[in-house]
C-alpha cells in the first residue's frame, strides 16, 4: 500500500526541484563571471523567478493534499 498520496509526492518533488534550481541559479549570479560585459545575467534571474513560482505552487499542492486528507479522515471517523 502506498502511504504517501500522489498529490503530496508531486508537491514535495516540485519543492525539491525548485529549491535545487534556486541554488543553481543563485550560484550562477553570485559568481564573478555573471556580471562581465558579455555575460548573460537575465537568464539566471528569470530562472530564479520561475523556480520561486514552482516552489510556491508546489506548497499550495501540499496544502490542498493535506486538506483533502483531513476531509477524508473526518468523513471516515
Amino acid at each position: 500500500m502506498n502511504t504517501i498520496p500522489p498529490a503530496y509526492q508531486s508537491g514535495l518533488s516540485g519543492i525539491q526541484t525548485g529549491l535545487q534550481n534556486l541554488n543553481k541559479n543563485s550560484a550562477t549570479l553570485a559568481s564573478t563571471d555573471a556580471f562581465k560585459a558579455d555575460a548573460d545575467a537575465v537568464t539566471p534571474l528569470t530562472e530564479l523567478m520561475k523556480s520561486e513560482q514552482q516552489v510556491e505552487t508546489s506548497a499550495k499542492i501540499l496544502e490542498a493534499s493535506n486538506a483533502m486528507m483531513g476531509s477524508i479522515l473526518d468523513i471516515k471517523v
